[in-house]
């Protein structure tokens, strides 16, 4: 039998506030309170301009830019009114002071027309916002579905971390994780595929596909990755025959050994090292030797993979990332300064926030890796250059970890790890 899972908190969003978001998606526009009070500034402005220049010179036409607006940031009510208000202005201005009867009557017209296109207009436009973003929400909970929600406790580690795909033109986001509590220990999955878009889903549903089967199948890590492997080769050849690009992920998979060793296995697969935090010691990047290649690209070599071993101690937290953060740059091109900015944000960290050791505080350190999203934020403001993942695996005690085992007693039991 499979190891079970302890149960993880609730998405913030639930399924039927997903649901209502679908159904009824409301595009962004001007309060009422601005629009009235944007609407009387242009018009007092506009009017006592026509008053300064004279009655012969008729500015109050220029309140039709006042329904154009209005289209552009307004719903339909609010043009309609504005339409309806700049017509009023023109007729009040015709009566005051009548001039040539063929003038007055081209001005109304066109009053009359550019107020009907402005109202035409607001129509389009919010029926485009709202398709786009009823599609960015479904987009939006495909990606929950492809991605499990944060944070999950395991027997051996605790998993929080931050996922935050790049939203202009592209709905899905290209990196990816996962994580499995297997008999064989806690397996951790982060990668981030080739190319971004539709076509890169399917790459994303081959790895993560693979990786939901096979962790809970391989007794060894590095059995597991050739099975990621063949998922991705499987997936090329299908995108090869239907004209698609082909992939390549990099990744890191990792492995927390069920037995109380303190050690962590890890095959890289052209991916970033990962940073080991612990309370008494600067935040040093993990050494993992000879960098493997992507997956999807092994052919191109003769030397299989393999794991490499690293100390990953009780209460110590491991930061796992993609180049949505290392590779990071502000206004003048300059990379964000991960290393830096990881020991300043750790050493900045309140100590009464922190869990006793030993405890295996649910409430561990968890606010890393969303201090490193606000600091890249603040770091690349405005602009967010690529998706983003972060993952932080905090080391349960081992109090904990004999508490996650009864509550898996009775299944298979686990095997040994590569050396």
């Amino acid at each position: 039998m499979e190891q079970q899972q302890p149960a993880v908190k609730q998405p913030q969003q639930s399924f039927d506030q997903v649901q209502r978001a679908l159904e009824h998606p409301q595009p962004k526009s001007l309060s009422t309170r601005a629009f009235l009070l944007w609407g009387l500034g242009l018009t007092l402005l506009v009017v006592g301009l026509s008053l300064v220049a004279g009655s012969e010179v008729r500015l109050v036409g220029l309140l039709i830019f006042l329904p154009a607006i209005a289209a552009s940031v307004g719903t339909v009510r609010q043009t309609q009114a504005a339409s309806g208000w700049a017509t009023a202005g023109a007729v009040v201005s015709i009566a005051r002071a009548p001039g040539y009867h063929l003038d007055d009557a081209i001005t109304l017209v066109l009053t009359l027309l550019f107020a009907g296109l402005a109202v035409f207009g607001a129509r389009w436009r919010i029926a485009r916002d709202t398709e786009l973003l009823r599609l960015r929400s479904t987009a939006a909970v495909i990606q929950q579905h492809i991605l499990h929600p944060l944070p999950e406790v395991t027997p051996q580690v605790r998993v929080d971390g931050v996922f935050e795909p790049l939203q202009e033109d592209k709905l899905f986001g290209g990196d990816i994780y996962d994580v499995a509590a297997t008999p064989f220990g806690t397996r951790v999955l982060i990668g981030d595929v080739q190319g971004k878009g539709l076509s890169a889903v399917g790459a994303a549903f081959a790895v993560l596909g693979g990786f939901r089967e096979a962790a809970h199948r391989e007794p060894t890590l590095t059995g597991l990755v050739d099975a990621l492997e063949t998922s991705v080769v499987r997936h090329n050849a299908y995108a090869r025959r239907s004209g698609e690009p082909e992939r390549f992920i990099t990744a890191l998979v990792l492995s927390v050994d069920p037995l109380d060793r303190g050690t962590a296995q890890v095959v890289n697969c052209g991916h970033l090292p990962p940073f080991l935090v612990r309370d008494s010691r600067q935040p040093s990047q993990v050494r993992l030797g000879e960098t493997g290649v992507p997956l999807g690209l092994a052919s191109l070599v003769g030397e299989e993979r393999s794991a490499a071993g690293f100390s990953f101690p009780p209460d110590s937290v491991l930061l796992l990332y993609t180049d949505g953060l290392s590779e990071a740059r502000d206004g003048a091109g300059t990379f964000y300064p991960l290393a830096e900015r990881l020991t300043a944000l750790v050493k900045g960290a309140d100590p009464a926030s922190r869990p006793a050791p030993g405890t295996g505080s649910d409430e561990a350190p968890t606010e890393l890796a969303h201090a490193l999203r606000d600091d890249v934020r603040a770091f690349t403001h405005p602009y967010q250059q690529d998706d983003l993942a972060i993952l932080t695996l905090r080391r349960l005690p081992a109090t904990d970890r004999a508490a996650g085992s009864a509550d898996t007693a009775g299944s298979t039991p686990p095997r040994r790890q590569e050396p």
